[in-house]
């Protein structure tokens, strides 16, 4: 590639947070019609340097060039004018509105002092069609599935005239069909001149679509790397800085009695709309159940109904032959369940709380950690210790604040404090990984297997599809509040499975 191919090129990017420099001497490049992916533990940079050169930071240091004229890019607008566009993991989409409104928000195209709906909708259309989109401008984007809505922001970035488009964590909430189709989309971008930046933790991914793929680490570029010159075990070596175990070894399962069962539950959000109609299922000691599903079909209000952050409306919880319908967290909790929460700073952690304070939160008022109604603050700090070291908790103290540490870091707080207690009969572990490095993942997938092993019921809510293929003994799929299927896990595929969660209810053997 000569220099008359770079699209875009970042040179000596650095940028220093409080007490963090999250772009060191950053230098990265994408030429023209390439899907160049940047891959990177949490916390390694990835998004501050997109955020950098999409205007939503300023660097302290370094340039950044596009088509080869260097540009100072204050703010988003002045990105979108040089031709950059970014579609943000969360849409930012107004579902009341339609398709062609939500494309021209922001940059409305006014005639006879009204909104022109009839030219952008045929824009819309003229854009689906070169790019092989197939977005309705007409269509309510509320109504719409994900992968389409993921469209119609692929479709405002083209409408702003876009050459290089950022995709930042696109997969997150995809089907596995819905994946392979923006892959198709992607590629029908590059070989029309459209440059990509992909944003991603997935390695499997990289490797099957990225033309060159940049690796961070720290605020660093570690190495740049074509697909055919490297394997996921080196990526994944490059974004943690030692060799990972990319699979979960684990023997065949041996359940027991049972210790969790639903029967005909049914549970409200909190727009009193049912989003959880009748479900019923059992998972049994010594065996992962793992709920696959697209996220937004009732997994949310399931588990919350399931450890008392929500009362269901109908149905009824039994874990270990008792009665818990409806019970509190704390009536909860002390009959087993540990849980791992989906939402870790609402409901995981007491962010002005220590991190040694958080990792006693179940028991604190049980000994060793309390004496005649007295907090113990030596054996607190005794058992963060341990907790810290074992689950390898990035921090300088057990003393620091929850609320001062990395996503990733604060859901290994969680992680070490639920999976250690005793007594423990129930693991709820709603999307236990989310936001960690492959490393981390490969230690909290090896203590899920470890409890189940152990004979504790786990039961796993994950978005990320290979991961519930490869902790789950059965395979409950979840669509529009109802469980559709249960399968066992060794006798399933990627694609039947996605093909359930996109809710094609096929019949099972």
């Amino acid at each position: 590639m000569t220099e008359a191919n770079i699209v875009l090129e970042a040179k000596g990017i650095t940028k220093q947070f409080p007490g963090v420099l999250a772009s060191d001497n950053v230098n990265f490049d994408l030429r023209k019609g390439e899907i160049h992916a940047l891959l990177g533990e949490n916390g390694a940079g990835k998004s501050t340097l997109m955020n950098l050169i999409y205007g939503l930071h300023k660097p302290d240091k370094g340039e950044i060039y596009v088509n080869g004229k260097h540009v100072v890019i204050h703010s988003p607008k002045d990105a979108i004018a040089g031709g950059i566009g970014m579609v943000h993991q969360h849409f930012m989409l107004i579902p009341v509105f339609d398709v062609a409104e939500n494309v021209m928000l922001g940059d409305e195209t006014v005639k006879n002092g009204a909104l022109d709906h009839n030219f952008v909708a045929k824009r819309v259309t003229e854009i689906s069609a070169q790019y092989g989109l197939d977005v309705d401008p007409n269509a309510l984007v509320g109504s719409l599935p994900v992968g389409i809505q993921q469209r119609v922001e692929i479709v405002k970035t083209l409408y702003r005239n876009a050459e290089i488009v950022i995709l930042d964590e696109p997969t997150a909430v995809l089907t596995p069909q819905e994946a392979e189709d923006l892959f198709r989309i992607m590629h029908d971008l590059t070989a029309r001149g459209v440059s990509i930046i992909f944003i991603t933790h997935k390695l499997k991914e990289v490797l099957a679509v990225a033309d060159r793929i940049t690796v961070m680490r720290a605020g660093k570029v570690i190495n740049t790397v074509k697909p055919a010159e490297t394997s996921e075990a080196d990526l994944a070596n490059m974004m943690v800085g030692r060799n990972v175990i990319l699979t979960v070894d684990k023997k065949d399962h041996q359940a027991t009695e049972e210790i969790l069962k639903v029967e005909n539950l049914t549970v409200r959000d909190q727009r009193d709309l049912e989003t959880v109609h009748g479900v019923s299922f059992s998972v049994r000691g010594g065996e992962v159940l793992g709920i696959a599903g697209v996220q937004g079909n009732g997994q949310t209000e399931l588990s919350e109904a399931l450890t008392g952050l929500r009362f269901p409306t109908g149905g009824k919880v039994t874990i270990a032959g008792k009665d818990l319908t409806s019970k509190t967290p704390r009536n909860i909790t002390e009959s087993g369940l540990a849980h791992i929460p989906e939402d870790r700073q609402r409901h995981g952690l007491v962010l002005s709380y220590s991190i040694a304070d958080n990792m006693a939160l179940c028991d604190y008022y049980y000994p060793p950690f309390s004496k005649n109604g007295v907090m113990q603050p030596k054996a607190l700090d005794e058992n963060a210790k341990k907790l810290i070291e074992a689950f390898d908790v990035r921090t300088p103290s057990a003393f620091v604040n929850a609320g001062k540490l990395s996503g990733g870091n604060q859901q290994k707080v969680i992680v070490a404090r639920e999976l250690s207690r005793p007594g423990v009969k129930l693991v709820i572990a709603n999307q236990p990984t989310r936001g960690l490095d492959v490393g981390s993942i490969e230690y909290i997938h090896s203590e899920i297997i470890k409890m189940r092993d152990r004979g504790i019921a786990v039961l796993l809510i994950s978005a990320e599809l290979d991961e519930v293929m490869a902790l789950s003994d059965r395979i409950a799929v979840m669509y529009r509040g109802k469980i559709v299927t249960i399968v066992d896990a060794k006798k399933s595929t990627r694609e039947q499975l996605g093909l359930w969660m996109a809710g094609a209810h096929v019949e099972t053997a």
